[in-house]
């Protein structure tokens, strides 16, 4: 039996602020919140629409250059755009897939996008990148544990 929430924690914790998404998923982790599964991927591929099955809620997680906060947190909708041709799929394309392979609609979903600026190679999380983070935090938090079910309070 799959958990009712999954978590996608996109990036890569070798490039600077990327590792926002592994970061918070090791987070979540260790809240050990029954109910959620997390995934942790350096990007999007078509075979996380597999991963949406039997789901009440899916969180894309990701680092972004265009927060106008420290973080935002809107919904997905399936939509088919240029990504669908490419090694990395927007979240939007992710649930698209899904729709196409199982003609049904995908789970409910949301993008957390956390404000970053340096994605370079071996560079550390910035102070910044790391408030923001935290920032995001209490909303991934929130959302989850609301969509988990009763088992998670």
């Amino acid at each position: 039996m799959r958990a009712p929430v999954v978590v996608f924690a996109v990036g890569n914790p070798s490039r600077g602020d990327d590792a926002i998404g592994p970061l918070l998923a090791e987070r979540l982790d260790r809240e050990g919140l029954p109910g959620v599964e997390v995934i942790v991927d350096f990007q999007l591929q078509v075979e996380h629409a597999l991963d949406l099955e039997d789901r009440r809620l899916a969180v894309f997680v990701d680092a972004a250059v265009d927060c106008d906060g420290p973080f935002e947190l809107r919904p997905v909708r399936a939509r088919r755009d240029d990504s669908y041709t490419t090694h990395a799929l927007s979240p939007a394309s992710v649930l698209e897939t899904f729709s196409r392979i199982n003609d049904a609609q995908p789970p409910p979903a949301f993008a957390l996008a956390v404000r970053a600026a340096r994605f370079g190679l071996g560079e550390g999380l910035s102070e910044r990148a790391g408030l923001d983070a935290d920032a995001a935090w209490t909303a991934l938090l929130r959302l989850v544990r609301e969509h988990a079910g009763s088992t998670a309070t």
